[in-house]
């Protein structure tokens, strides 16, 4: 028990969180006050994610997952599974952009967002944010974040630093996992903008590079990628099969996220075209003109 109970620290982050759990509920109590019962419940339900969202950020930065993460490099990895998968799918799940706005005083919301859409000065922003948002953009920035910050020199550099391990690791797991999460779940005011067919593909590239990345880490190597957990004091576990464990932890709970999503999606593309076959067609691009190019004369 010692190992749940012991080395929990503090962290800026729970103000933040503190913070920012008040001013979603005043912003929800705005909203309610102009809204419809039904919407009203709605967003209450949706709040109780986001919340599950900012508990699962602490459990990862303060919790003894991230005391033991400097001994451990399986414990690493559930965090990192929890701030890139765990944590954005609950925030997103969420959808706190609108009463996070709302709880901005007066007008100044509708201002802000008056401003942030239309104003000249806001045009990079829009640039950036739009790009940042556009879904293959969202895939790409997701597994390119975590291939980058499993190689040995940036991995190590973090473990070393905690200015790059707080505010450029952590920080770019979280967002990265948000901005991917976002073509998958529905986050009003934020609208799902890829088909399903795009949303399987990008599921099944994405598990494949996690799949490479665990094979890499597991038995395509001989040897610890990683200094910083060679000659731990006090630690017995060698370090390669300290290593090993955590690949199969980022194998098996990357499928934990991936495949009911893909289930989900699979369902969506069987609604939509009314057979089990008429969705694998779709999935595999049977019947498309660039399909069946091969047939044509």
């Amino acid at each position: 028990m010692s190992y749940v109970l012991d080395h929990w620290s503090f962290d800026p982050f729970l103000v933040i969180a503190i913070v920012l759990a008040i001013w979603h509920e005043i912003g929800l109590a705005r909203l309610a006050s102009r809204s419809r019962p039904d919407r009203t419940g709605q967003r209450r339900r949706r709040s109780l994610l986001f919340y599950a969202g900012l508990a699962v950020l602490l459990i990862a930065v303060q919790s003894p997952i991230d005391y033991w993460a400097y001994d451990y490099f399986f414990v690493h990895m559930i965090q990192h599974l929890l701030l890139m998968f765990a944590a954005p799918t609950l925030v997103v799940a969420g959808a706190p952009w609108q009463p996070l706005l709302a709880a901005l005083p007066g007008q100044s919301g509708k201002v802000a967002t008056r401003e942030v859409m239309t104003a000249r000065w806001s045009r990079p922003l829009r640039a950036v944010g739009g790009f940042m948002l556009r879904p293959w953009v969202s895939v790409v920035f997701f597994n390119a974040v975590m291939i980058v910050w499993h190689l040995p020199g940036p991995f190590d550099l973090a473990e070393r630093n905690q200015t790059v391990h707080v505010w450029l690791m952590h920080s770019s797991f979280f967002i990265a996992g948000v901005l991917f999460w976002l073509q998958f779940i529905g986050s009003p005011p934020f609208r799902i903008r890829i088909t399903p067919v795009f949303q399987a593909a990008a599921l099944l590239a994405t598990n494949c590079v996690m799949w490479v990345l665990a094979m890499a880490m597991g038995f395509l190597t001989s040897d610890s990628w990683y200094s910083v957990y060679n000659h731990v004091p006090g630690v017995t576990l060698p370090a390669f099969a300290d290593q090993q464990i955590g690949a199969g932890i980022l194998w098996i709970c990357g499928d934990f996220w991936a495949i009911p999503t893909m289930i989900f999606v699979i369902r969506k593309l069987m609604a939509e075209d009314g057979s089990v076959g008429a969705a694998v067609d779709r999935l595999l691009g049977r019947g498309s003109a660039r399909f069946n190019w091969a047939n044509r004369g």
